[in-house]
């Protein structure tokens, strides 16, 4: 369980690599890195959209399979090419009128670094860098590509009321 005040989440910022998707990449004969990513993961981030909370992607990588994967969850806010992630968050909080206290962010390696240092709440997966596991408030059972995201998605949601909350997400 995360010892957080989950209730102040506001915005919920994921790396993909090593954390939405496994820490290995496929290539593709043209060239193009191919991920796999959690069915779970996806639903759950689809859901925190449904339920109002602002949902980010801040990566390093650059390929429009990852921006069509997020997008079509409903993320509005996808940064690719992140070279300094701290840029994209601050841009993120400014768009938004966001305190670091009210931003969870998942992250898995070094340049998670900072970013982890100014949120409120920074999470990784079980297979996290060394050093990224020392910043982490919390630290999931779940590694990378393999349901993390959905554990901290799913927990924030449940103290907010909002998980199995179907009139509010699908309108029921």
């Amino acid at each position: 369980m995360i010892n957080y005040d989950l209730t102040k989440i506001k915005a919920l910022v994921f790396d993909v690599d090593g954390v939405l998707s496994g820490e290995t990449i496929y290539l593709h004969p043209n060239g193009e890195p191919m991920r796999s990513v959690n069915i779970k993961d996806g639903y759950a981030l689809q859901l925190a959209v449904k339920c109002g909370l602002h949902v980010a992607i801040i990566t390093g990588g650059n390929t429009e399979a990852v921006r069509k994967r997020y997008e079509g969850l409903g993320v509005k806010d996808v940064y690719l090419a992140a070279a300094v992630k701290t840029k994209e968050y601050a841009h993120l909080k400014e768009k938004y009128g966001l305190k670091d206290e009210e931003i969870l962010y998942m992250g898995d390696d070094i340049p998670d670094y900072e970013v982890m240092r100014l949120c409120g709440l920074p999470c990784c997966p079980a297979d996290a860098a060394p050093e990224i596991k020392e910043v982490a408030t919390y630290i999931s059972h779940r590694i990378g590509g393999h349901g993390c995201g959905r554990d901290v998605v799913e927990q924030v949601l449940r103290a907010q009321g909002k998980w199995m909350s179907h009139e509010k997400a699908f309108g029921w």
